[in-house]
């Protein structure tokens, strides 16, 4: 029997021994969990319906595949029954509260996967997603949603939901892990009949990539949609030029996963047992699969010639941008709102996610901030089916420079990890005054592709000065002997290292470049001044930076007598 702990609700199955086939393996160490609709080997498998519970008689391919790489799995997790859902409130075995507050919506339908990644119970898990199953939880409680182009990860021993749909999906609370555990989980597998071996590109965007935003944001609340505002503002500060997209065909293309004869494909996933035991299937999900059953061969393919003609119109909005960059959820909900009203709070769920695995593309959701109420926000990185490894590039240094915490745990954020993409050899520098991002001298690094990396301070040995008569102004860092200093705030860019040199050559004395230390010990290339130009110069080490400092000189006087 389903073994289920109450308190959260996110667990369905966790026996007393973790599962553990291998010692050693690149992911050794790392614990996990699976969403309940993927099968595990002698343990249940429910889809949320204890009525359909089996023993499932091997593991799913990519249940072997994570166990051989090291991974120990802790057991199966909640989800809305048999997959179809974006809240979480719909299992029997209860609702799934969000990781920052139990009164919210979790998201769904992998619930029980997104929450005990947020919380820390596990360092990953396995979700699926059909219509965003694999990001809008990720996006309800701060963590990374992976959802991989469809068919790179094998859904063999994956209970289907729409089977042409289908992808399994990576919860994490980094980008960095979440393409650990990719790089292992995908391979072809003959014996899932969507999979395919797909060409993947390792080459990341160029730092002058351009983003493409949805004009129709009606879907988001005021808190979601000023979060999407400061998220835009971060995309711009890595070097993107937002492009404004029609975004009415994708809404379309989203109407038709439900709206239309394609529902048909969820009644054929469990049509046997559907058949049979329609009174063990709760509502609303006994509508949704019992509507399929009513469409005929015709009106299917009437939907698929539809689905074609949109997807047309939808293609054409590409010619203007290389990553498409949407909410990956407009509103936060209580589960008791949903519960009350559970079919359109679900569709405003899924505005921006439903037409994703539609149109063949692969997506990331990851953290950017927080809400004005103090809860997560995310956006969700799209591109073409293969376009996997620019998407985890682009969305860990976003995630990187969001300034957030892990989940739920309060965990700071580790250093960024190193992905698997060919480029040209890079340099990092430390930027201190004029060159910050939206200063006069930015555009010196942007126009060399570089792009921003982190914002960071300095170790504790630096003194701050404001050189006199420079032009734009600039101020001059100092390292003098421990304890006689502060930690300064810098940002670090990283430069193609072809246009290094012709940078280097348009810094005037008395700055120049040499080997700055970070707070976290690091040693980077960055802006350093001679001793001779701070004599007589003011110090201005207390305000901490540059930006501190020029807010304060541009105040009225009168202000800063008060």
């Amino acid at each position: 029997m389903v073994q289920v702990e109450s308190n959260t609700n996110a667990w369905l199955h966790r026996p007393d021994q973790p599962l553990r086939t291998r010692e050693e393996g690149p992911l050794k160490g790392l614990r996990f969990a699976v969403k309940d609709n993927i099968d595990v080997q002698t343990w249940p498998t429910t889809a949320a319906c204890p009525a359909f519970e089996r023993t499932a008689p091997a593991h799913a391919t990519v249940v072997q595949r994570l166990l051989d790489a090291g991974a120990t799995l802790d057991g199966k997790t909640n989800l809305d029954q048999f997959a179809c859902g974006l809240n979480g409130t719909r299992s029997p075995y209860g609702p799934v509260p969000n990781a920052f507050d139990p009164t919210l919506v979790s998201g769904g339908s992998s619930s029980g996967s997104a929450v005990v990644v947020a919380r820390g119970e596990v360092d990953f898990s396995l979700g699926t997603d059909t219509a965003g199953s694999g990001r809008v939880p990720a996006g309800l409680n701060n963590i990374v949603g992976l959802k991989p182009s469809r068919g790179l990860i094998s859904a063999h021993g994956v209970l289907p939901a729409a089977q042409s749909l289908d992808c399994v999906s990576i919860f994490a609370r980094t980008v960095g892990l979440a393409a650990r555990v990719f790089a292992q989980a995908v391979a072809h597998d003959p014996q899932d009949p969507y999979s395919r071996e797909l060409p993947l590109v390792t080459t990341p965007w160029p730092a002058g990539f351009r983003f493409g935003v949805p004009d129709d944001l009606s879907a988001c609340d005021a808190p979601s949609r000023a979060a999407f505002e400061r998220a835009i503002e971060q995309l711009k500060a890595q070097g993107g030029t937002p492009i404004t997209f029609d975004y009415q065909p994708f809404a379309e293309i989203a109407d038709l996963l439900y709206e239309s004869a394609l529902v048909a494909e969820r009644y054929a996933a469990i049509r046997r047992f559907f058949d049979e035991h329609e009174a063990d299937v709760i509502e609303p999900v006994h509508g949704i699969v019992g509507r399929g059953r009513a469409y005929s061969a015709a009106d299917w393919c009437e939907a698929q010639v539809r689905l074609q003609a949109l997807s047309q119109r939808a293609r054409a909005a590409w010619k203007g941008m290389d990553v498409m960059v949407v909410p990956t959820m407009p509103i936060h909900a209580s589960i008791a709102d949903m519960q009350a009203d559970p079919v359109a709070l679900n569709r405003r769920l899924g505005a921006y996610t439903n037409f994703v695995n539609l149109l063949d593309y692969a997506a990331l959701s990851v953290p950017t901030g927080l809400r004005s109420d103090a809860l997560p926000f995310g956006v969700t990185l799209i591109a073409a089916a293969g376009m996997d490894w620019p998407l985890i590039e682009l969305g860990q240094r976003l995630h990187h420079a969001s300034g957030l915490t892990q989940g739920a745990t309060g965990e700071a954020l580790p250093p960024p990890e190193p992905l698997p993409l060919h480029e040209e050899p890079r340099v990092r520098v430390a930027v201190v005054g004029a060159h910050l991002s939206g200063m006069p001298l930015n555009g010196q690094l942007t126009e060399r592709d570089a792009r921003l990396l982190q914002t960071t301070t300095t170790s504790a040995d630096y003194r701050f000065f404001a050189l006199p008569g420079t032009t734009p102004a600039k101020p001059g860092l100092l390292r003098v002997a421990p304890g006689q200093g502060a930690a300064i705030a810098v940002e670090v860019w990283d430069m193609p290292l072809r246009h290094y040199g012709g940078f280097v050559a348009l810094i005037p004395a008395p700055l120049g470049i040499g080997s700055l230390e970070l707070a976290s010990g690091e040693r980077v290339q960055g802006f350093v001044c001679e001793h001779a130009a701070t004599l007589g110069a003011l110090d201005i080490t207390h305000h901490g930076g540059w930006r501190a400092y020029m807010a304060q000189a541009s105040r009225p006087a009168s202000a800063l007598s008060t």
